[in-house]
């Protein structure tokens, strides 16, 4: 039951803080954004309580694969099949489909950084 309450707020947490972050940032978000968000978060946590001792370069590398394949699930999914117009990075180099793209994978890679960190500070670990 703890694990279920650990991940779920988790989930909560994340999907609202990446949100207000783009609200900051883009002054608009969407609902996508959130579960996007909340579930990079809740498998990367999942990754680190199985591989603790995990170096912190390589989790931010995997933090950027993580997350980079789900915001082009994501963008398959809401800007091109819906056409919700979430996001587009077809104007930054090194995009595919206008979905993803090196410099945010980069911010992924840091992010990832940022994140392992709070995990092995925090109760999660």
């Amino acid at each position: 039951m703890k694990e279920y309450l650990i991940y779920s707020l988790t989930f909560l947490a994340s999907g609202n803080i990446y949100c207000l972050i783009e609200l900051m940032y883009r002054s608009r978000t969407h609902y996508s954004m959130f579960f996007c968000a909340g579930l990079s978060v809740i498998i990367l946590l999942y990754i680190y309580q199985n591989n603790k001792s995990i170096n912190p370069i390589v989790f931010a590398l995997i933090a950027s694969a993580v997350i980079t394949l789900l915001e082009l699930t994501f963008g398959i999914v809401f800007n091109i099949f819906l056409d919700e117009k979430v996001w587009d990075y077809s104007r930054t180099p090194l995009n595919f489909l206008g979905q993803i793209c090196v410099p945010f994978s980069l911010i992924w890679f840091l992010f990832g950084l940022i994140i392992y960190y709070i995990f092995k500070k925090t109760a999660l670990s």
